[in-house]
C-alpha cells in the first residue's frame, strides 16, 4: 500500500491543479491511481476522477467517524498502485481550535507523508520561515516534500531553491511555473466542474504533461512508499439478488453532483441506475423513481427551459405520484422559474416557489438537521427521527413560497430553504438544499429505496 497527501499552506494555492496533474502524470506512467478528497466537495473529485480513471472518494470528519474514514480508504485503495489524497484549504485549517478535523488530522490518521504545495508568487527569502513554521507546528505531521507552484520563471525558481536548501531541510520535489493555459477557470463554488468543460480531457492532458515535466515523479513515488500498511477493509457491499427497481438520474452539464459511494449503495439496495440528459433527452426513461442531484442549472437555464418536453415529462411523473429526491440544483430545477443576471427562465414547476440567484452565498458549509414528522421517507429501524450531519453550497434562494408548505427538516445549523427549515415536501417529492451522504449512520439510500417501494405498493 502506497499513498501520499497533497496539501497547501493556504487556500487557492493551486493544489487541486497540481493534484490533477499528478494524477494524470502518474496514470500516464501506467500506474493505477486512486484519488481521495478531504471534505464534502463535488467539483475537485470530478476532475480527479477524470484524471485518474478511478472514482474519487470523499473523506470527511464532519459526517464520518474516524473508523469509517479508515475503512472507506482501505476499501477503495484495493487494486491501486498508489493513493493520492487531496486536502482542502490549508494544511492546518479546520473548524475546531484543536485542529481535530483539519487536513493535518487526516494526514496523521493515516500517517500519510505530506507534500506541501506553496503558492510562490512574490516570494523569495520569506518562503523559509513559512516552511520552518509548518514543519515545527505539529511534529506528528510528516512533511516529506515541497512543490513550488505558480513560479515566475527559471530565475525565480533558482532563488527559491537556494533559500530552501540554505535555511531548511525540506526537499523540493517540483516547481510548477505559472502558465495561463494550465489554469482551470473558477466559479463561485470553486473550479468549474469537468462535466461542463468541453475540452476537459485536453486540459487534463496538458496538466499531466506540465506537472509531469516539472515535478520529480520518481521522488513522489518514493515519498508515497514511506506510507505504512493499513488494515484491510472490514465492510464490503454485498451483491443484490432479486427484483430491481429503476431510478433515473440526470448526468449532464446541469447536474453532476453525485457521490460515487451513494450510487454504489443504491445499486447494493437493488437499484438499476438509469442515466438521462435533462438538456438533450425528450422524455424520462421508464423508471420507478428519480434522483436529481446538484450542479449549476443556472449556467444552462435557457437550454433547460427550451427542453419543454423533458420538463413536462418530469412534471407528469411527479403529478402522478412518482417518488423524487432532489438536492440543491435539483430543487432549483423543480421550482417554477430560475432568475439570474436579469433573466428568468421557466423550470419544471412541480413545486411552489421561484428560484433567484444572488452574488453572495445564501447557504454554504456544514449543516445539521432534525427530521420532522412530515418527512415522507420511512423511518430507520427503531423509529427514531435522526439528527443529520450534512452540507450545503448555494448562491440561490427559493422565494415566493405559498402558505401551507411542508418541510422535512428543522435546521439546527445552516441556512436551508428559509433559515429554519429545509426539505420541501410535495406529494412524493423531497427537495432540499442540503446534500446528503450515506455515511455516519445516515442510511438515506436505503430509506429512499423503501420510499419508492412504498409508492409502488410493494
Amino acid at each position: 500500500m502506497s499513498y501520499f497527501f497533497i496539501s497547501a499552506a493556504h487556500k487557492s494555492s493551486g493544489k487541486t491543479t497540481v493534484s490533477i496533474g499528478l494524477g494524470a502524470a502518474l496514470k500516464a506512467r501506467g500506474m493505477s491511481v486512486q484519488p481521495f478528497k478531504k471534505g464534502p466537495d463535488y467539483i475537485d473529485p470530478l476532475w480527479l476522477t477524470a484524471a485518474t480513471g478511478r472514482s474519487c472518494i470523499n473523506l470527511d470528519f464532519y459526517t464520518m467517524p474516524s473508523h469509517e474514514i479508515e475503512d472507506e480508504f482501505a476499501r477503495h485503495i484495493v487494486g491501486a498502485d498508489i493513493g493520492l489524497i487531496e486536502g482542502n484549504k490549508g494544511l492546518y485549517d479546520g473548524l475546531d481550535l484543536d485542529g481535530s478535523n483539519s487536513n493535518a488530522a487526516l494526514a496523521t490518521l493515516f500517517d500519510a507523508p505530506v507534500i506541501l504545495v506553496i503558492d510562490a508568487r512574490g516570494m523569495t527569502r520569506g518562503i523559509a520561515p513559512l516552511i520552518l513554521g509548518y514543519q515545527a507546528f505539529d511534529p506528528d505531521v510528516r512533511i516529506q516534500g515541497v512543490i513550488l507552484n505558480k513560479v515566475g520563471g527559471s530565475r525565480h525558481e533558482g532563488k527559491l531553491r537556494r533559500v530552501i536548501e540554505h535555511y531548511t531541510d525540506a526537499k523540493v520535489v517540483g516547481a510548477v511555473h505559472y502558465a495561463k493555459d494550465i489554469e482551470i477557470d473558477e466559479r463561485h463554488l470553486g473550479l468549474i466542474p469537468s462535466n461542463e468543460v468541453e475540452k476537459a480531457r485536453e486540459q487534463i492532458s496538458q496538466l499531466g504533461k506540465a506537472v509531469g515535466s516539472q515535478v520529480d515523479l520518481d521522488r513522489v513515488i518514493e515519498i508515497a512508499a514511506t506510507s505504512p500498511n493499513r488494515p484491510e477493509s472490514t465492510s464490503q457491499l454485498s451483491a443484490f439478488s432479486g427484483t430491481r427497481i429503476r431510478i433515473g438520474f440526470p448526468r449532464d452539464k446541469a447536474f453532476g453532483f453525485y457521490y460515487p459511494g451513494d450510487l454504489e449503495k443504491l445499486e447494493a439496495e437493488g437499484v438499476e441506475l438509469v442515466e438521462f440528459n435533462a438538456l438533450a433527452d425528450r422524455e424520462l426513461p421508464d423508471v420507478d423513481g428519480l434522483f436529481i442531484g446538484g450542479g449549476f442549472p443556472e449556467m444552462v437555464m435557457q437550454d433547460l427551459e427550451a427542453n419543454t418536453a423533458m420538463r413536462e415529462s418530469i412534471r407528469r411523473f411527479i403529478d402522478d405520484g412518482g417518488p423524487v429526491y432532489a438536492e440543491c440544483g435539483g430543487l432549483m430545477y423543480l421550482s417554477r422559474s430560475l432568475t439570474w443576471e436579469g433573466k428568468r427562465c421557466s423550470m419544471v414547476g412541480a413545486i411552489p416557489g421561484h428560484t433567484v440567484m444572488y452574488e453572495k452565498p445564501q447557504g454554504r458549509g456544514y449543516v445539521r438537521l432534525q427530521e420532522r414528522s412530515q418527512m415522507p421517507w420511512p423511518r430507520p429501524e427503531g423509529g427514531v427521527a435522526p439528527e443529520i450531519a450534512a452540507h450545503e453550497f448555494h448562491y440561490s434562494a427559493i422565494e415566493y413560497l405559498g402558505e401551507g408548505v411542508q418541510f422535512a427538516y428543522d435546521v439546527k445549523r445552516g441556512a436551508g430553504i428559509d433559515g429554519q427549515h429545509d426539505g420541501l415536501v410535495y406529494k412524493n417529492v423531497l427537495a432540499s438544499y442540503t446534500h446528503l451522504r450515506d455515511v455516519g449512520g445516515n442510511c438515506w439510500t436505503q430509506r429512499f429505496v423503501d420510499h419508492i417501494k412504498a409508492c409502488m405498493g410493494s
